[in-house]
């Protein structure tokens, strides 16, 4: 992949339509570009060979040793938000901004020139914007118990496109582990009656063993501006339809840098592996309970990727808290933060009471 062409392509104000010259913006849900002025669309050429790279993997150890030669860096301008931290690529043709994460205005002067790590690949949008607004209004007229002004605020707040930076992990694990293994058996009692009685208890032994488990693409968010619950319920990901990374998809939307490094990354991989790993140790141990003491895992043959996905978000302010809500712009998965009117909870508590109770007078009166 060429570094120096990735930066001058980044570098271009727009991509142009080969008919008209005018702008041109991703279609979702194609593999083309639109262009806003004639209608004409702009295929996006994918490569065979591109795309079989693209899905290659990049040996974690030589990456650590040495960047340069393993990933080229690209060049892009971007924009920090001093409220929550996201930083997002930046069009220079517009003066005033506002941060895609968290609502709040973005200061131009903050925009800066950043260098970070070509994506290997990216799942271009499938979902379209007017098809996620119609997901944003059914996820707000399905919110009970919300304030009544809520639905005009949440309608003020701008649904915004960005690909979200991720890392995928591959990991071939050996884990050493010590424990305990429980057997249940019957015991025979007598009661402070002189009954005979029968308990169950657990005969437990030391163990030891090992597990082996493999692992592919352990996907792990690079962004610390969303809330990390929601945008893991946004799965799963079409991963196995990652197309070269092309900055042409990006036209029209925005990309937010990675905050988490690749270092950082492959820790929180580690505490998803290890939930798999347990596992494991437990079917090995076997018996009717387990109980691991100590594990020891090695992690071999780690390779990774710089991936993004597509996320639309919509941020907006409710009594100076922030809420964000996120559609997975692959499969249209909805999730989303949301306050609680106590008012209407209350309310409808002391409804409910007061039918229980008027459900057991009655009945006391009838009988």
């Amino acid at each position: 992949m060429d570094d120096n062409n990735l930066t001058e392509k980044a570098d271009q104000n727009e991509i142009t339509c080969k008919n008209c010259s005018a702008k041109l913006t991703f279609k979702p849900g194609t593999h083309s570009l639109n262009c806003e002025f004639c209608g004409t669309l702009n295929e996006i050429e994918v490569d065979e060979e591109k795309r079989r790279e693209a899905n290659e993997e990049i040996d974690y150890e030589k990456f650590i040793r040495n960047q340069v030669n393993l990933a080229p860096k690209l060049e892009v301008s971007t924009i920090r938000c001093d409220s929550c931290g996201a930083t997002t690529t930046f069009d220079p043709k517009i003066v005033s901004e506002q941060c895609d994460f968290c609502g709040s205005p973005l200061a131009v002067k903050t925009c800066a020139t950043s260098s970070v790590i070509v994506p290997k690949a990216l799942l271009p949008f499938k979902v379209e914007k007017n098809a996620g607004k119609e997901l944003f209004e059914k996820w707000l007229k399905s919110l009970w118990f919300a304030p009544n002004a809520l639905k005009k605020y949440a309608r003020a707040g701008r649904l915004s496109g960005v690909y979200i930076p991720y890392w995928t992990y591959d990991s071939d694990t050996e884990t050493n582990y010590r424990g305990e293994r429980g057997i249940d058996y019957e015991e025979s009692y007598t009661d402070s009656d002189g009954e005979t009685q029968t308990r169950t208890k657990t005969r437990w032994s030391s163990v030891y063993g090992r597990v082996q488990d493999i692992f592919d693409d352990i996907l792990v968010v690079a962004s610390k501006s969303l809330p990390i619950k929601y945008v893991d319920a946004l799965e799963p990901w079409s991963l196995n339809q990652l197309v070269p990374f092309d900055v042409k998809f990006l036209s029209g939307f925005k990309a937010e840098r990675y905050q988490v490094d690749l270092k950082d990354g492959f820790d929180t991989a580690k505490v998803k592996m290890d939930v798999t790993i347990r596992n494991s140790i437990r079917r090995d141990i076997g018996g009717d309970h387990q109980r691991i003491s100590s594990t020891d895992t090695s992690y071999n043959d780690v390779t990774f990727k710089h991936i993004l996905l597509p996320i639309w978000i919509s941020a907006y302010k409710f009594n100076k808290k922030t809420f964000r809500f996120m559609i997975n712009g692959d499969t249209g998965e909805v999730k989303g933060e949301r306050p609680w009117s106590w008012v209407k909870i209350t309310f409808t508590i002391l409804i409910v009471v007061a039918i229980i109770a008027a459900i057991v007078y009655y009945a006391n009166q009838s009988s």
